[in-house]
């Protein structure tokens, strides 16, 4: 399932906060990055109608359908699929060619790898 940014602000804050009425989803998105009510309703709308989200009576609670980290694999999944022809080799290989890559993040890398031999 594809989500878009705005989608992702209310996915991030039931997947950080669980349950949540849509007023505290409006109220926190109002103070955090200034959304007005309507736009905060809209877009748990948009969510409800592609069924990331389910919303209960009564008051409205929302509820994530999607897990975090199933939305990762998600869109993980795309970007390889439209920038590495899905190809994980292709994306490690840009990592390791950026030239600000860390020595730090170069032994994660590289830990990880072995980890999963």
């Amino acid at each position: 399932m594809k989500f878009y940014d705005s989608e992702l602000k209310v996915m991030d804050l039931l997947w950080k906060k669980g349950e949540l009425s849509a007023k505290q989803i409006a109220d926190a998105l109002n103070q955090s990055i200034g959304w007005n009510k309507n736009t905060s309703y809209t877009v748990i709308k948009k969510l409800v109608d592609k069924g990331a989200v389910r919303r209960t009576d009564p008051g409205f609670l929302c509820t994530a359908l999607i897990g975090q980290e199933s939305a990762r694999q998600s869109a993980l999944t795309e970007f390889l699929d439209k920038f590495y022809q899905g190809s994980v080799g292709l994306l490690f290989a840009s990592l390791l060619a950026r030239e600000n890559l860390s020595p730090e993040e170069t032994a994660q890398l590289r830990s990880m790898i072995e980890d999963k031999k």
